[in-house]
């Protein structure tokens, strides 16, 4: 239902998989970062230089040992004491160059990270209904989250550092090679080695690190599970159960762990011992040329040096490859993710809709979420402005899929949709939404007061105004009473307030924006008897004017209708007024039999 551009399908893996480590290299990854570096390429650029200045400073510091060495033994103090100046410059140019890098290059990743998480963030809420419907939010959270930091410590560090490593190595095989070519042969003989050795290590630990991750995901994904269902995990007492479950998944991550954790344990003693061999070819060798007077004890001591530093490049460059191929798959991710197109778009000659006055035709209206499997079928129905209109069926009938096609939230297979005579695909869908306002079965608050969830829908509204609506919809009365009235927080999905105080709230927030067709999708049918009677007489006076779409299980709810259109598997069955269905003894008859509650006036 969706479109990705090159990275979709490419990787095999799609954004979807947090388990998979990507190449080292991935050129349609580092392709597409050059968007996000030229905004911070200045501050990239000091942090470079920094880190140069840095390495420079540090390859240069064993050089001057070996001089100040060499001129004590000779007795030139004054010498000694020129290039002990110059070794406290160069610790000075090290600790400033890398100042540099550490705050320019942080400030560079914190505006990647800035850009990169905003530019995702207004994607996301642009994407059709339809890949929020196929995706898990939890896997679109790490994309934002997780993978965004990965790309910032590519960015920043990764690819920074990788240069720096093979900079500080070629400089110091260099210094080394001029300052003595034959003992610095003896002593790079050991790298063939280590690399092999580094080689096995990583194939190993790059396992152990894949399986941690998917070990992580399967602990957070049961604890999400578990939380999320705690109401019925202890109404049915499955505590017990679920800590076994749980310990199972937790102790296969601790397993996971250790196993990495004593694959990493290995590399630090693996170097240390490469170094210590070096050590003692250094000393070995380079002790017979200074004994035989080919070499100097300056030079011994800054091979000594030049040994250790060089194999701390090497640890950083293991430790580097598996944070390479972490970015690089989140960054195939992300850019896979900011290339999906959505399903529902403007058209380029789209036009803003006029104020309606509520006119709402389906014609010869198909529609399926996916091709060739149609969830309604032949649709031609006429609601007049100003009309009540009741859509009933049983559960998967088609009742949703009909109203959000009114406002394009999905895309008709064939036939039209059309609102005061305009098809909804020829008008930009703000314009269209705007017109419309909604009511959902689940009523969704979010972080913030009452009164900004009120106005939500427009802001501009003024204090008057969200009460004077408040007290419309019959909100007012609970909103009062509440210690810090409109000014009260609704905490995490509105949890302190009951399902008929959101409900009622929500029914404010829509009717604030004085949209001219409403749509209340089963908006009654998580509430207790009492909202529901408050809602019904606030929408007596709401719809008076309107347009108005009502989906309801409970009869109840639609007995007042102006009309009712019964659907079963996607066709309309009947239609017809309350009274004049039950005449005909159809459908509508037998669901009002077997659903309506007692009491209602025929």
């Amino acid at each position: 239902m969706f479109h990705g551009g090159g990275f979709h399908g490419g990787h095999g893996r799609g954004f979807d998989s947090d388990e998979v480590l990507g190449k080292v290299y991935d050129s349609r990854v580092i392709g597409k970062l050059p968007k996000y570096l030229a905004p911070v390429k200045g501050w990239i650029a000091i942090g470079a230089s920094g880190m140069l200045v840095r390495t420079l400073a540090t390859l240069a510091a064993p050089y001057l040992v070996s001089l100040a060495t060499d001129s004590i033994v000779a007795g030139e103090l004054g010498r000694a004491g020129i290039v002990v100046i110059f070794y406290v410059l160069a610790a000075l140019f090290t600790w400033g160059g890398q100042y540099l890098e550490s705050v320019y290059l942080a400030i560079a990743g914190q505006a990647i990270i800035y850009r990169m998480r905003t530019e995702m963030f207004d994607h996301l809420q642009r994407l059709s209904l339809s890949f929020f419907d196929t995706h898990r939010v939890g896997r679109l959270m790490s994309r934002v989250q997780n993978d965004v930091y990965q790309i910032q410590e590519l960015v920043t560090q990764g690819i920074l550092t990788l240069l720096t490593s093979v900079l500080t190595l070629v400089g110091i095989a260099i210094i080394m090679i001029t300052m003595n070519p034959s003992l610095a042969l003896f002593t790079l003989t050991v790298i063939p080695a280590m690399i092999i050795a580094t080689m096995i290590w990583q194939k190993f630990a790059r396992r152990a690190f894949i399986q941690v991750r998917r070990a992580i995901a399967i602990v957070n994904s049961q604890l999400q599970e578990d939380m999320s269902g705690v109401r019925v995990i202890q109404s049915l007492s499955r505590e017990e159960e679920n800590m076994e479950q749980f310990d199972e998944v937790n102790r296969a991550h601790l397993d996971a762990n250790v196993t990495a954790v004593k694959l990493e344990a290995l590399i630090m003693p693996m170097v240390n011992f490469f170094t210590g061999v070096s050590f003692a070819i250094v000393i070995i060798f380079g002790g017979y040329q200074v004994l035989d007077g080919t070499m100097s004890v300056g030079v011994l001591i800054a091979f000594l040096l030049y040994v250790q530093r060089f194999f701390e490049p090497v640890l950083e460059l293991s430790m580097q490859y598996t944070e390479l191929q972490r970015a690089m798959a989140s960054g195939a991710r992300i850019f896979e993710l900011m290339e999906v197109d959505p399903d529902i778009q403007d058209r380029p000659d789209a036009i803003d809709l006029p104020p309606v006055k509520g006119e709402i035709i389906f014609k010869d209206m198909s529609f399926a979420y996916e091709d060739g499997k149609n969830v309604l079928h032949d649709i031609n129905l006429t609601i007049n402005p100003g009309e009540t209109v009741a859509i009933v069926g049983q559960t998967g009938s088609g009742k949703s899929s009909l109203v959000s096609l009114t406002a394009r939230f999905y895309e008709v297979a064939e036939g039209s949709v059309t609102v005061d005579g305009h098809d909804v695909r020829s008008v930009t869908q703000q314009s269209l939404r705007k017109q419309i306002g909604i009511v959902p079965q689940d009523p969704i608050l979010f972080s913030g007061t009452i009164e900004e969830n009120i106005k939500y829908g427009r802001l501009d509204a003024t204090k008057e105004q969200i009460v004077e609506v408040a007290k419309t919809v019959g909100a007012h009365h609970f909103i009062s009473r509440l210690e810090k009235e409109y000014e009260t927080q609704v905490g995490q999905r509105g949890l302190n307030l009951s399902a008929g105080q959101r409900q009622l709230i929500c029914l404010a927030r829509a009717v604030l924006a004085d949209p001219q067709i409403l749509i209340l999708d089963e908006a009654t049918s998580n509430v207790d008897t009492n909202t529901e009677q408050i809602m019904q007489r606030a929408l007596r006076k709401l719809t008076k004017g309107r347009t108005c779409l009502t989906i309801a299980h409970r009869l109840s709810t639609v007995v007042k209708a102006d009309r009712i259109i019964v659907l079963e598997h996607g066709k309309i069955v009947e239609e017809g007024t309350h009274k004049g269905l039950l005449t005909k003894k159809g459908l509508y008859h037998k669901m009002y039999q077997t659903l309506s509650a007692p009491g209602i006036e025929l």
